[in-house]
């Protein structure tokens, strides 16, 4: 028995809740609940006999009534601010020079917060060990640098 264009509406607007539910589901990012919304009013206005253009009206209607008014609020209650690893937080630090750097050998290595990296300079020069350097910018597991002081050398008195 072949379905009539009302009892196939019911079907339509049934599916595309459940779709629209389902991927709200996997990606529980607010994307598509909105429209599982309208979709549920369409399928209420088509049980209750309303006419398709009710129906497609109410979908459009509810579904960006919802995303217009619980999305800004949503927002604001969702984390969405990016959390430093432990390796960004290495990036603008200073750091001193424990194995020379050079780029063409591809050596160096330099002690950030008691932690040694392997380093890089940033414009290509080699940089002596003792020297005070500022971290710009990590590649891997290498860390770019520039010279910020002269040298420290053990022997050296210091000067006060």
């Amino acid at each position: 028995m072949p379905l009539d264009a009302e009892s196939m509406m019911k079907i339509i607007w049934l599916v595309l809740l459940v779709t629209f539910a389902g991927a709200e589901a996997v990606t529980v990012g607010l994307t598509s609940i909105w429209f599982a919304a309208g979709g549920l009013a369409a399928l209420i206005a088509a049980l209750l006999g309303g006419a398709l253009w009710v129906q497609i009206a109410l979908f459009l209607a509810v579904s960006l009534l919802c995303l217009a008014a619980v999305r800004p609020l949503a927002r604001r209650h969702l984390n969405d601010r990016v959390e430093p690893t432990n390796a960004d937080r290495v990036i603008g630090a200073e750091a001193q020079v424990t194995e020379n750097i050079d780029n063409i050998h591809g050596k160096g290595a330099v002690v950030i917060r008691g932690m040694t990296w392997s380093a890089r300079s940033e414009d290509g020069g080699p940089i002596a060990a003792g020297t005070m350097v500022r971290v710009l910018r990590i590649e891997g597991v290498k860390v770019f640098v520039t010279p910020i002081a002269a040298p420290v050398s053990a022997g050296e008195p210091k000067t006060w």
